[in-house]
């Protein structure tokens, strides 16, 4: 459910702090101080205002806030102890499906961490694919403590902040999603490919792939929508599969029995959440090239 920033404003003190109390992890008062701000012109300036009450708590609460956060892929997320946010960012993530192996693999990279720094491992699941997780675990575990605290309450400004923004509607709403699209363009006839099929994979690093997207170029050689958009872009490792020998087959060129080009595939990174990333296909039944386009 949405409630408008006007109405924020108006609202009397606990019943603002009823509606934006979940955003900051078992903590409503971050919006109970935040309050004492109002009103506010954007929704960017009230997420300013409740990170503002965080930096400025003493160091003990601050701790304790941290400590307050779910583990990823833990005892609580198996037992289905995790507050509705955390529940569905986890799963979002695919962190709900993990086979025994990777359960272990968090498991141990959990404890590691809270053994060294004395606060769970929080990272915004929103951005990032299960790989690119675990290799933030992995490069975070050679920070020092005070290095670590810092990215820590960076990170739960990037949750709350898509947090907010699936709650709050109003203006100066920051930005929080990317856009991924493509195109296709037969080089052969100088046209754009129509009734191509694409597919969408997400890479793994610790097991199968998985696909997201399967559609169908239109006659301007584009998908009807963005191939992800509306979210944040998961930083990973991505793969789009254009079955491109189908059309030229279905065109008639002369190919051999056995054509040189079937599936064409091209394996990508997205690092940029909030970015646009345009991978197209330009072919001919012989050869074909990428870039990345805007």
């Amino acid at each position: 459910m949405t409630v408008t920033l006007h109405q924020l404003n108006a609202l009397s003190r606990d019943d603002f702090v009823g509606a934006l109390g979940s955003i900051f992890e078992h903590a409503p008062w971050v919006a109970e101080g935040a309050a004492n701000s109002r009103p506010f012109a954007t929704v960017a300036d009230l997420h300013r205002a409740m990170l503002d009450v965080v930096e400025a708590a003493s160091v003990d609460t601050q701790t304790q806030f941290l400590r307050g956060h779910p583990d990823l892929a833990g005892k609580a997320a198996r037992e289905g102890a995790l507050t509705a946010d955390s529940t569905a960012e986890q799963a979002g993530a695919g962190l709900d499906r993990l086979s025994e192996r990777q359960y272990a693999r968090f498991h141990q990279l959990n404890t590691a961490y809270t053994e060294r720094f004395g606060i769970p491992f929080i990272v915004c699941v929103r951005r990032h694919t299960r790989g690119s997780i675990l290799r933030q675990f992995e490069r975070r575990l050679t920070n020092d403590a005070t290095a670590e605290r810092a990215t820590a309450l960076r990170e739960i400004g990037l949750i709350t902040r898509l947090r907010l923004d699936g709650t709050v509607d109003g203006p100066g709403k920051p930005t929080v999603n990317g856009r991924l699209s493509t195109h296709v363009l037969d080089t052969h006839l100088g046209k754009p490919a129509q009734g191509v099929r694409i597919d969408l994979f997400e890479m793994q690093d610790d097991g199968p792939e998985t696909r997201l997207v399967t559609t169908t170029t239109n006659a301007d050689g584009r998908t009807d929508q963005s191939l992800i958009g509306g979210q944040p872009l998961r930083i990973g490792v991505y793969e789009l599969r254009f079955h491109i020998g189908a059309h030229f087959t279905r065109r008639g060129v002369p190919t051999a029995d056995t054509p040189f080009l079937d599936i064409v595939p091209l394996r990508f990174g997205i690092a940029e959440p909030e970015g646009h990333y345009h991978v197209p296909l330009l072919a001919t039944p012989w050869s074909y090239s990428t870039y990345r386009g805007s």
